[in-house]
């Protein structure tokens, strides 16, 4: 994961997606589960990638699995 100067400020919606990636759902998947549109879960996604600093759904799914193992 990339180092930044400051802390992450995540919503915890977007804390909500970024599980449902490390469990390797998909977007629909994850906007059933949360009742929100799929539209809505890409919109949180492309903020996470763009907090994240990273390109693609892999990478945040690996920056979820860092943040789990340190208790995030």
């Amino acid at each position: 994961m990339p180092a930044t100067s400051a802390p992450l400020r995540l919503t915890p919606t977007q804390i909500k997606v970024m599980r449902g990636v490390r469990s390797g759902q998909l977007n629909k998947q994850i906007a059933f589960e949360l009742g929100i549109a799929e539209a809505t879960v890409k919109a949180h996604m492309t903020a996470l990638m763009r907090k994240l600093n990273v390109r693609n759904r892999t990478q945040v799914a690996i920056a979820a699995q860092e943040f789990a193992l340190s208790g995030f």
